[in-house]
């Protein structure tokens, strides 16, 4: 965000939502409390600074948390979001091209989370195979949305789901 913040402005322009995934992406498990929470600090203020807005949602690297963790940001006004675990493409890897466009073809679910990296040293695998995967799933009706969205969805279906009242015979 610090080097290409009109990348970031254009991605919101777009509809893509900005969220929190720490300032450097340390995925070591013996990073303290105190460590994880100034690198969300960090980005949150870089972020907000960027785009004007500070974000919601915070995602660990390599998925990587704790309950003290998710705690911790939660007072930070963050809600900790995973992806679907079935829809790790595993990218980062550079499997190919169709191994990723089958991973996630082969597996998708209404409401899922799907991980891509945004880039991957020396490889477009993931680029092209978006090529693939956007036009396959809108085709077979599915929508994508922001994770806020989602997640609103998902209230709005609990909650009118819950008026509903059971027919008796």
């Amino acid at each position: 965000m610090e080097r290409y913040p009109d990348l970031v402005l254009r991605e919101m322009r777009e509809g893509h939502e900005i969220a929190n995934h720490t300032y450097s992406h340390s995925m070591n498990k013996s990073k303290s409390i105190p460590f994880m929470m100034e690198e969300i600090r960090k980005t949150q203020n870089i972020i907000l600074e960027v785009t004007g807005q500070r974000p919601r949602l915070y995602r660990p690297p390599g998925g990587i948390y704790n309950e003290t963790l998710v705690r911790e940001s939660r007072k930070e006004g963050l809600l900790t979001v995973m992806w679907s675990w079935h829809q790790d493409t595993r990218d980062w890897a550079r499997p190919g091209t169709y191994k990723i466009v089958n991973k996630v073809l082969g597996n998708i679910r209404n409401g899922d989370i799907i991980l891509f990296h945004d880039h991957v040293i020396g490889s477009m695998q993931t680029v092209e195979a978006l090529k693939i995967i956007i036009p396959a799933l809108k085709e077979q009706g599915y929508k994508f949305v922001t994770v806020s969205d989602l997640i609103q969805y998902d209230e709005r279906y609990k909650s009118v789901e819950h008026l509903h009242p059971v027919q008796r015979n």
